[in-house]
């Protein structure tokens, strides 16, 4: 039976809102994620930073940003022990300076993907996927990189419609 792992990376904290900032205690992309976990099996893994990104918005895209010119990857907490059971993973972030945040590429960089298919999913707030299907591709050359789903950040909640017909494109529901 094929397996189903979702690895996302997801901040809580202060967050951009359409305009606006707000204080959110779960992140949107955890909201996602947490929709997906209900509508289909599979395991879970958050990508943690051993040093997290401020709490304060316009701090964390600073750092988000000089992380990515400097093509950094972030220690993080944990990793899976192997994604070797899995066939499927859907790899859920936000869209930071128009890719991932770089402890997403840490994640990737740690495994080999070869014939395993990705499901990129990016919150966000008008920027879309950005370039990170392209990344995605370029950074796990042997995987089956699908069309990514982008998740309006600040209707994360309200996301189950569009996550059903993404996931029954992909056979998955």
């Amino acid at each position: 039976m094929a397996k189903t792992l979702i690895a996302y990376f997801s901040r809580a904290d202060e967050n951009y809102f359409g305009g606006a900032m707000r204080y959110i205690k779960v992140g949107n992309t955890q909201v996602v994620c947490e929709i997906i976990q209900k509508l289909i099996p599979a395991d879970s893994f958050k990508i943690e930073m051993k040093n997290p990104y401020s709490p304060v918005y316009m701090t964390c895209i600073d750092e988000a940003k000089q992380d990515l010119r400097a093509k950094a990857r972030p220690e993080l907490v944990s990793l899976p022990e192997s994604i070797d059971g899995y066939d499927t993973v859907v790899l859920a972030y936000p869209n930071y300076w128009g890719t991932m945040p770089m402890a997403v590429f840490t994640f990737l960089e740690a495994f080999d993907f070869t014939g395993k298919t990705i499901l990129p999913l990016c919150t966000n707030e008008g920027s879309g996927m950005g370039g990170s299907e392209r990344d995605i591709k370029r950074t796990c050359p042997g995987a089956n990189v699908k069309a990514g789903l982008p998740i309006t950040g600040s209707n994360a909640a309200g996301s189950e419609p569009a996550l059903r017909r993404w996931l029954s494109a992909a056979g998955l529901l």
